[in-house]
Order: C-alpha cells, then sequence, then structure tokens
C-alpha cells in the first residue's frame, strides 16, 4: 500500500516528466521550424541571385520564372524582386497578344498590388494606381466608366505626383469621351478641364523656373556645367510634353466652352443660382476665360459676384466690361485691383498680361515691359510676355541708339527675348523661332562688326529699353 507522500511524489514526478516532453517536442519543433526557414530563406536568396544576374543583363524570359517563385515563396525578401519582375513582365508583354497578353497585364496588375502590401514604405500608392489606370486604358481593359473612375481615384489619392502628360490626357480624354456619351455633364468636363489645365500649368512653371536661370546664365555669355546642361536639356523636353498635352486637351474640349454653349447654360440657372457665390465664379471665371464678355449674362454674373463677394475674379470682370466700353482708365483700375488681390500665380500673370497689353497698345512700352515681367515673375513658362517684349524692343530699334550699328544692335536684344519665348513655352516655338531670324537678320552682320571692330564688346541701349547687349564674336 502506498502511502500518502509517496503518492504525492509519484503525481508530482509524472508532471515534470511530462513537462519535460513537452518542452523537448517545443524546442524540437523550433529547431525544426528554424532549420526549414533557413533553408527555405538560402533558397530564396540562391535563387534571387541567380534571377536577379539574369535581369541585370536583361535575360528577362531566363529570369521570369524564378523572379516569381521568389516572389511567391519569399515575398519579403527584397523589394529588387519586384521591380525585377516588372520589367520581365513587361518585356514578356511587347511580344504578346490577345488573351496572353491581357493575362500578362493582370500579372502586372497584381504584382504592383503585391508590392504595395508587402512594401508600402518603399511605394507610392497614388504612382501604382496611376499605373494601373494606365494599363487598362492603354489596353482597353475594361468599360471607360471604370478606366476613368481608375485615373479620378488615383488623381484624387495624390495630385502631386500625377504629373505623367499621357495619363493627364487621357483622364480628361476619357471624360469627354463619357460625356458625349449622355453618362457625365458639360459641367463635369468643365470642371475636370479647369483641374488639369491648372496641373499642366503648374507643372509647366516648376520646369520654366529651372529652366530660366540657365538661359540668363547662357544670355551673359557664360558656360554651362555638363550637369545644367542636362538640366536645361530635360527640362525642355519635359516643356514640349506638356505643351503638347495642353494643345490635345483643348482640342479634346473643343467647341464644348465655346460662348455659343457657355452662354445658355448660364442664362438658363441665373436666376435660380445668383446667390450661389461659388457657382457666380465658375461660371464667371468660364466666360472670361473663353472672353465671352458682350453678352448680358456676363455682365450680371459679375455684378452680382462683386455683390456679393469683392474679390480678384469679380475686379478682373468689372475691368473686362469697362474695357469692352472703352472706357480704359477705369478698366486699368479694375485690373491692377485684380492683381494686387490675387492669390493664385498663373491667373495673376492673365491679368498682369491684360495690363501690359493696354500698355503696349497705346505706346507705352516702358510700362508694358514693367507688366510683362510681373506676369513673367508670376508664371515663368509665359513665353507669350517674352514675344510682345521682343516685339517692342524690334519697334524701338530706330528711336535707341545714337549710331546706326547701335540701333541696329537692338535687334539682337530682340532676338534674345524671342529665343526665350521659345525656350519656356514650346508651344510657341515656331513664331519664336522666326521671329528670332527676323530679328538677327535686322542686326548688325559680320561685315558690319568687323568694320566696326566691336567684336565682343557690350552695347548699352538707351530710351525707355535701358538694357545693353554682347555683340557677337567673329
Amino acid at each position: 500500500m502506498i502511502n500518502g507522500s509517496s503518492k504525492e511524489d509519484s503525481i508530482n514526478h509524472y508532471k515534470l516528466n511530462k513537462m519535460k516532453t513537452k518542452l523537448i517536442l517545443t524546442l524540437s519543433g523550433l529547431m525544426f521550424a528554424t532549420s526549414v526557414l533557413q533553408a527555405q530563406s538560402a533558397d530564396c536568396a540562391t535563387k534571387a541571385a541567380l534571377a536577379y544576374d539574369d535581369a541585370k543583363a536583361q535575360r528577362y524570359d531566363a529570369a521570369y520564372e524564378p523572379l516569381m517563385e521568389v516572389k511567391e515563396e519569399c515575398p519579403t525578401y527584397s523589394l529588387a524582386t519586384f521591380q525585377y519582375l516588372d520589367r520581365a513582365i513587361k518585356h514578356k508583354m511587347e511580344s504578346a497578344s490577345g488573351a496572353e497578353k491581357n493575362a500578362l497585364i493582370e500579372e502586372n496588375i497584381q504584382l504592383m498590388n503585391d508590392r504595395l502590401k508587402h512594401f508600402p514604405d518603399k511605394t507610392n500608392a497614388a504612382e501604382v494606381q496611376g499605373e494601373i489606370a494606365w494599363l487598362k486604358y492603354d489596353n482597353g481593359i475594361g468599360t471607360k466608366e471604370e478606366q476613368f473612375q481608375a485615373f479620378d481615384a488615383a488623381y484624387k489619392a495624390d495630385p502631386e505626383s500625377f504629373t505623367s502628360p499621357k495619363r493627364i490626357y487621357a483622364y480628361f480624354s476619357l471624360l469627354v469621351d463619357l460625356q458625349d456619351e449622355g453618362e457625365k455633364s458639360l459641367e463635369d468636363v468643365f470642371e475636370n478641364y479647369e483641374e488639369v489645365i491648372s496641373k499642366i500649368e503648374e507643372e509647366e512653371n516648376d520646369l520654366a523656373n529651372v529652366l530660366a536661370p540657365l538661359l540668363e546664365k547662357q544670355d551673359a555669355g557664360e558656360e554651362l556645367t555638363s550637369k545644367e546642361k542636362t538640366l536645361a536639356s530635360n527640362s525642355q523636353i519635359n516643356l514640349e510634353a506638356y505643351s503638347k498635352v495642353k494643345s490635345s486637351v483643348n482640342g479634346k474640349l473643343g467647341q464644348r466652352a465655346d460662348c455659343e454653349n457657355l452662354i445658355p447654360l448660364y442664362n438658363k440657372d441665373f436666376e435660380e443660382k445668383k446667390n450661389d457665390v461659388a457657382w457666380l465664379k465658375i461660371s464667371s471665371e468660364r466666360l472670361s476665360a473663353k472672353d465671352c464678355t458682350e453678352d448680358p449674362i456676363f455682365y450680371k454674373l459679375s455684378v452680382a459676384l462683386h455683390e456679393a463677394e469683392p474679390s480678384a475674379k469679380s475686379a478682373l470682370y468689372l475691368g473686362q466690361l469697362a474695357e469692352a466700353e472703352g472706357n480704359s482708365s477705369e478698366a486699368m483700375k479694375y485690373f491692377n485691383e485684380s492683381a494686387e488681390l490675387e492669390d493664385n500665380p498663373a491667373d495673376k500673370a492673365r491679368v498682369y498680361m491684360k495690363i501690359a497689353d493696354n500698355y503696349r497698345k497705346s505706346g507705352s512700352f516702358g510700362q508694358a515691359r514693367t507688366y510683362y515681367r510681373r506676369s513673367l515673375e508670376a508664371k515663368p513658362s509665359n513665353g507669350r510676355a517674352y514675344l510682345h517684349i521682343a516685339n517692342m524692343i524690334g519697334q524701338s530699334a530706330n528711336n535707341c541708339g545714337e549710331t546706326t550699328f547701335d540701333k541696329r544692335a537692338v535687334y539682337w536684344l530682340a532676338a534674345n527675348y524671342a529665343a526665350k519665348a521659345g525656350s519656356v513655352d514650346p508651344s510657341l516655338s515656331g513664331v519664336a523661332n522666326e521671329s528670332v531670324a527676323a530679328y538677327k537678320g535686322r542686326a548688325p552682320q559680320k561685315s558690319d562688326i568687323f568694320q566696326e571692330g566691336k567684336q565682343g564688346e557690350t552695347v548699352s541701349i538707351g530710351c525707355w529699353i535701358g538694357e545693353s547687349v554682347k555683340v557677337p564674336a567673329l
């Protein structure tokens, strides 16, 4: 017979042995799992290394399968897996068609979503959305509504990163197509147009701000560094791209934004919405932008807006009304008020252009240049301001020099301004290049420079111009 103490010892001994057994099994399991993970990690590292080497050498067909295996087995191993696999899939898409290509597109979309899932800190979600939207649009996947919604989501997720000219155009083009099909309203098109154009002009200004000081350095006769040359070249290439897409967007909008469509639209809604300040602002701005200022509806909108909320815009519209009535002094007063109140750089530049144009037409070239320069300060990509300055300088050649040589030297300065116009706004490159050629044709030629012995010298230009120009070296 076992006494109580011996029985309790036996039970405790049994429990202790059971705990030891569990611990041994747990440790064994952990060691086994660790060894499996280590083996798996080593296997992934080996596969990845070989696949990365093939991808680096652009042997994408060989890299594709191993990269897919690494992505599936070790998705968090390295971001490089996703980057190389993206290249490999796109390479396969180039020679694919039909169902095969569609399958690869879906695979590429899944790859981007997986990258966002496993490397969220190293992936721009808005860029992923934009790329997916482009893949669907470029390959006709889904309905136009679905494609538009994909671009709309990408834009609204991060407008700052939505900079691709082709995506910007696709975004707007799809909406116009949907409006043509009766799925969207004309108002939807106008709202999107304003956002898209504003985005394009924002990008143009950023590029022009980079380019302007480099052009100034060149004009001063200084040599650009290799890095600066690349920066200038890239800025001009991108400005050209945005210039083309702006032209395409305006072409796509077409007659939808003509006075014939806008005036009936706002006449119809005026009584119902005349106390809606937001509506008054939008309506007035669209009519103003399209120069639909002679119709009575523009007067009604402008007065209602100025009474409800005096602002830069309402002052601009009243200035336009005064200008249309031939009251130039009243118009200039309102335009200056508008420019001072305006916060939006692009709109401020437009108002300054109006003021400058009025001074130019009245022959006050010095005043006009002051306001053209203010317009350029607000919007560096405003090439038309440079063209107008060039034109005024060219017109003043006979009045701004003592000698015949100095008078003709004025055309070099005019040519410099015309060249800047084409550089900051590629859409003007044709007329700018023609102007440069014409001005240089009127400037002193090599024989004149040689005869005067002024090569490399600086000619000071008097009268309202008050600038100087360097004589080209022979």
